[in-house]
C-alpha cells in the first residue's frame, strides 16, 4: 500500500509542457515588416506565444527583450543587407548574457554565400523569400530545446 501511495504522489508531480515563446525581431534600419508580421501571425496561429518587437531594433534591444520575455526562440527578419554586422553582435550579446539555450534563426534577404558564415555564428536556421510557413513552424518546433518547455508542477 505504501508503494502505491508513493507512486500516486510522484505521478501528481508530473511535467507539463507550455507553449513555445518566440521573439520576432526586425533588426537594423529596415522599415519593411510585412514578412515579419506574416511569420508572427503564422507562429501564433500554430499555438506559439509570439512577441513582436517592431522595426528598427538594435542588437541590444533584441537581446534585452529576449531575456525579459524568457523566449525559447529568436527569429530575426532582415532585408537591408546589414545581417553580417548585426547578427554577430546579437550572438555576442546572447553569449555575454549566458543565453545559450535559445534557438536563433534568421530570414529575409540572406545571400547564399553568407549562409555558412551565418550558421557558423550559431544561427541555426536561415529562411529566404518563398519559404513555406509550415517549414518555419516545423523548424521552430523541432529545434527549440525541449527542456525549456517542461515545467514541473
Amino acid at each position: 500500500m505504501t508503494e502505491t501511495s508513493e507512486n500516486n504522489t510522484s505521478s501528481n508531480l508530473h511535467d507539463t509542457s507550455r507553449p513555445i515563446r518566440v521573439l520576432v525581431a526586425k533588426p537594423g534600419l529596415d522599415g519593411h515588416d510585412r514578412g515579419a508580421k506574416v511569420i508572427a501571425r503564422a507562429l501564433r496561429d500554430a499555438g506559439m506565444e509570439v512577441i513582436y518587437t517592431g522595426i528598427r531594433q538594435t542588437p541590444e534591444m533584441i537581446v534585452e527583450a529576449a531575456i525579459q520575455e524568457d523566449v525559447d526562440a529568436i527569429l530575426m527578419s532582415i532585408l537591408s543587407g546589414a545581417h553580417m554586422a548585426i547578427f554577430p553582435k546579437v550572438m555576442e550579446l546572447l553569449q555575454q548574457n549566458n543565453v545559450d539555450d535559445v534557438l536563433v534563426a534568421a530570414g529575409g534577404i540572406l545571400p547564399d554565400e553568407d549562409i555558412p558564415a551565418i550558421k557558423a555564428m550559431g544561427i541555426k536556421g536561415c529562411f529566404g523569400p518563398g519559404t513555406l510557413m509550415e517549414e518555419i513552424i516545423r523548424f521552430v518546433r523541432e529545434n527549440v530545446q525541449a527542456e525549456r518547455l517542461t515545467t514541473e508542477i
